[in-house]
């Protein structure tokens, strides 16, 4: 699904949406409870109130919706680049964001709310933060307002997660964050609680290209008001708890539903009720499918990565050795701008940047290209040091042998070179093997991005953690193994018998 988004291009303003075709909307899943997220009782299940939103969206359009998984960071440049046409996944609405991208109505209004620790110092105002480390997400209004409050000490996050574990923790005093976060991580946890009264005002609405997909953003808009009035809205936050006051001044909406928080109650009795080791047995158990999946993609696109590095760097070794001067400065150029830059503001550039020149490449070739042409630029310079570590003599044997500069450098340099390398290969693989991370910022959900999406939605960093960490160990042992294979067999004949 995702490899086929990508490439797709982003429709004019003008251009309304085809009845059957998919409509495809993103959101983070790996760690955003409540909005969208994977069901603690089934990993391969969707859940969360804006995800079953979608749903009854879906149903009041009459489109099909197809959700796409995108990495927080990339979720709007993912939109810009036209990877699908629209975002759900807690986006505020603030002048800010509204420069860049366009909203539809607000779909959910909210405050903030201040958590603390049972046992820890009672912040309930503004006010009384003042001299105390508080914890929130980064870009939400909540660092907005924590950043005008003198004598706070700010600490913002990426995961919701470490948000409330370093409150748990001690590290910090408190938290501010939206109403629904502060519900379901705060409330959710013996040791801590929400407390004071709401602050400010928060508004999430769908957002869009800015200036592109006009006619579905009023489509959305016309069905958005239809779940407003009819009720449908209201009986999916009262699923999960989240119906506010602030929802009941938008849709003027004062009656209560006969409906249980049957969702909201699902999540707190999967969260706390298994316990013991054997439950833990079973969890841990049931993430091998994800793990196996995510160890196949992160081997693929370092093996795919690793070919090119190879290849590309040992061109770029011969041209600075042995080629003319102009392509000697070139290929140096290239190791130094790529060896000065870091690796992930490559990624986005190749990923993200591309498309305005009308290259759009899959996110697998994105990453594989982007990780490849990266450590060609390190692989180049250990070849040049293992040709110049060739003895000058073996050149000069060559060439009185009647074999050209180029049958020398094949048959009689390189192969030694190679074998003077060789170890420093295997480590650059290895190496490459856990930066191939970074391409989880390009919607590849591979192991690093699997521990995110997992340790975030059970709360369980440790043995998660030994999985992960477990699947690296043994993705990269057999190559070490078969490098060292491969030395014996290249090695001289008197230091392959000893």
């Amino acid at each position: 699904m995702l490899c086929a988004g990508a490439g797709a291009q982003a429709q004019t303003p003008a251009q309304s949406v085809p009845q059957q075709s998919a409509v495809r909307w993103a959101a983070d899943a790996s760690a955003d409870v409540p909005f969208t997220f994977h069901d603690l009782a089934d990993p391969d299940r969707l859940t969360g109130f804006e995800y079953d939103m979608m749903g009854a969206l879906q149903r009041h359009m009459g489109i099909p919706l197809q959700f796409v998984q995108n990495d927080w960071d990339g979720l709007i440049p993912g939109l810009q680049r036209g990877l699908y046409e629209m975002v759900t996944c807690g986006i505020e609405i603030t002048p800010e964001h509204a420069e860049a991208i366009d909203f539809t109505q607000p779909y959910y209004i909210t405050s903030e709310r201040m958590v603390v620790r049972r046992d820890g110092p009672q912040l309930l105002t503004l006010e009384s933060l003042h001299g105390h480390a508080v914890g929130t997400l980064k870009d939400t209004q909540a660092e907005r307002i924590l950043m005008h409050e003198p004598g706070v000490t700010l600490r913002t996050y990426e995961e919701e997660t470490n948000v409330f574990m370093d409150l748990a923790a001690g590290r910090t005093d408190a938290v501010l964050i939206d109403g629904p976060i502060a519900k379901y991580y705060g409330d959710t946890n013996p040791a801590l609680h929400v407390v004071g009264d709401p602050i400010g005002r928060v508004e999430y609405g769908i957002a869009f290209a800015k200036g592109q997909h006009t006619a579905l953003r009023e489509q959305v808009n016309t069905a958005l008001t239809s779940m407003l009035h009819d009720g449908s809205l209201h009986g999916i936050l009262a699923r999960w708890g989240l119906w506010t006051p602030e929802m009941v001044q938008l849709t003027g909406d004062h009656t209560v539903l006969d409906v249980p928080a049957t969702a909201w109650n699902a999540y707190v009795a999967e969260l706390h009720g298994k316990s013991g080791w054997r439950a833990q047995l079973d969890r841990y158990l049931s993430f091998v499918p994800l793990v196996v999946h995510a160890a196949w993609l992160t081997l693929a696109v370092s093996l795919c990565a690793m070919v090119l590095a190879v290849s590309l760097g040992m061109v770029l070794a011969l041209v600075r050795l042995y080629g003319p001067r102009p392509l000697a400065w070139l290929a140096t150029l290239y190791v130094e701008l790529v060896r000065g830059t870091p690796l992930l503001i490559q990624i986005l550039l190749i990923f993200y940047g591309l498309p305005e020149f009308g290259v759009r490449l899959t996110p697998f070739i994105a990453g594989v290209i982007s990780l490849g042409l990266n450590y060609a630029a390190y692989e180049a310079e250990n070849y040049r040091a293992g040709l110049q570590s060739v003895a000058p003599g073996q050149m000069e044997a060559a060439l009185a042998l009647n074999m050209t500069h180029a049958q020398a450098l094949r048959h009689v340099v390189v192969p030694q070179a190679f074998r003077l390398v060789m170890p420093v290969m295997t480590n650059d693989f290895i190496s490459l093997l856990k930066d191939s991370s970074l391409v989880s910022v390009i919607t590849l959900t591979e192991l690093t991005q699997t521990y995110v999406r997992l340790s975030s939605t059970y709360f369980d960093y440790f043995g998660t953690g030994l999985m992960i960490g477990g699947a690296y160990l043994l993705l990269g042992l057999p190559f070490v193994r078969l490098a060292r294979f491969a030395e014996r067999r290249l090695a001289a004949p008197h230091m392959r018998r000893k």
